[in-house]
């Protein structure tokens, strides 16, 4: 489902979490998965056995990280970010971008080495709405798109300042 935009609007960026992100929770189904297909061959189970329960464990969790990553969708508009998530029951967070206050990602060892980060938008909400862009490719371009959106809005109507020329 699209988000619906309003008359003038234009969409700067819109993505999902990387898949590089979803990494660290593939390799836990598949640790998960060999662990239980050792514990089901020390009771003496077939090799069919623990082969079928091995593969229905990987399975779940490679569809399960996919659609985790696919349901998540992160969205930056001249005037809004917007952070939709699920398939069947759905949640939506949304702010107006003259509503950001500070922009800052932030990337552990494993991120920068996955090229992958946070992007985290404070907002006039406070410190009790958590907006978080999580996982996605190339954070320095998340936060220059938000800085291209109050640029090109700064001299209009948010009376954030004038805009500056790029440098």
């Amino acid at each position: 489902m699209a988000l619906n935009l309003s008359p003038g609007e234009r969409v700067i960026f819109q993505g999902h979490p990387s898949w590089r992100a979803i990494l660290g929770f593939y390799l836990k189904g598949i640790l998960v998965a060999a662990l239980v297909g050792v514990v089901f061959k020390l009771f003496d189970a077939g090799s069919g056995t623990v082969f079928l329960v091995v593969l229905v464990i990987v399975a779940v969790t490679v569809l399960a990280g996919f659609v985790k990553r696919v349901a998540t969708t992160y969205t930056i508009t001249d005037r809004r970010l917007n952070i939709r998530r699920g398939i069947v029951s759905r949640e939506v967070q949304e702010t107006r971008l003259e509503r950001v206050q500070n922009v800052n990602y932030k990337q552990s060892v494993y991120q920068r080495v996955m090229q992958i980060g946070d992007v985290d938008f404070d907002t006039a909400a406070g410190d009790d709405y958590n907006f978080v862009f999580a996982g996605v490719a190339d954070p320095q371009d998340v936060v220059h798109s938000v800085d291209q959106a109050t640029g090109a809005n700064a001299a209009g109507e948010h009376g954030l300042g004038e805009a500056q020329p790029p440098s």
